[in-house]
């Protein structure tokens, strides 16, 4: 709370955990917070590729009042979410040597009614090679681009989910820029959490996969293979070839040896 903060003081806090959030009552003066996620140990980098990257998302909650959030890299100042801003979602990434810190700073208000500035947050190692998140400048264009064989065949081993079905729906929010994916699952390979449930014809559970508005995603017949990451407790899309392509693909890596990992055809 800041009624516990003398005006103008700057409090000092570190985001250890990979994901939780932070509530600031009656912001006051400001909060520091260091961004020092525990990351598993990595193995020594191989030559010539360069080092991961670390990546953080911050998501304000609806009544996110009094106070704006900046990034602090290397002395600098961003701002990253002004006060009262749109529900959505923001990912920046650093390199572990780099000095990042998150600066929440009170705004000044001439009467004391109760304001909150609370948000939910992320920290996570790199996200692979394909961050199934909105990204935070509309100019990265990997999140639409199409997987590659590799691609694919990583994302049926590592990601949060992998879901074989149709397309129901396709939806637009043109104020979180997002499109829902509406999808009725024929079969569950994988999900960490309940993301698909009964709803759909007998046995058949749905669910919603999100992708950048940008993308375009288009309703369209067949079976395809969902997969993707979990982002903020929704489903965020990575690579979703037709089911049939992805046979041919994993029968081909499966002959040569090359598949990273096992998994059921039928």
């Amino acid at each position: 709370s800041g009624l516990s903060q003398e005006a103008g003081s700057v409090e000092q806090l570190s985001l250890h955990c990979a994901e939780g959030s932070l509530e600031w009552l009656y912001p006051t003066g400001a909060l520091r917070l260091r961004l020092a996620p525990r990351l598993p140990p990595t193995s020594a980098a191989v030559k010539g590729r360069s080092p991961p990257h670390v990546t953080a998302c911050i998501k304000p909650t609806g009544t996110f009042r009094g106070a704006q959030l900046y990034l602090e890299r290397e002395g600098v100042l961003e701002l990253l979410l002004p006060e009262a801003p749109r529900p959505r979602a923001r990912c920046f990434s650093w390199l572990p040597q780099e000095k990042v810190a998150l600066f929440l700073q009170a705004t000044p208000h001439p009467d004391i009614s109760r304001r909150i500035a609370a948000f939910r947050y992320e920290l996570r190692g790199d996200w692979l090679a394909r961050p199934a998140l909105p990204a935070a400048s509309p100019s990265a264009e990997g999140a639409c681009r199409p997987c590659n064989d590799t691609e694919i065949l990583m994302a049926i081993c590592t990601s949060d989910f992998v879901i074989r079905g149709s397309i129901r729906s396709v939806s637009n929010d043109a104020e979180l820029q997002e499109s829902i994916i509406g999808v009725s699952a024929t079969r569950i390979h994988r999900q960490k959490f309940p993301l698909f449930q009964a709803g759909g014809r007998p046995g058949w559970p749905v669910g919603s996969i999100r992708t950048p508005l940008r993308c375009g995603v288009k309703p369209g017949p067949g079976t395809f293979l969902f997969t993707g990451w979990l982002h903020f407790g929704e489903a965020w899309l990575s690579c979703a070839p037709r089911y049939r392509d992805f046979q041919r693909i994993y029968e081909s890596a499966r002959r040569t040896r090359q598949n990273p990992c096992e998994f059921p055809m039928d």
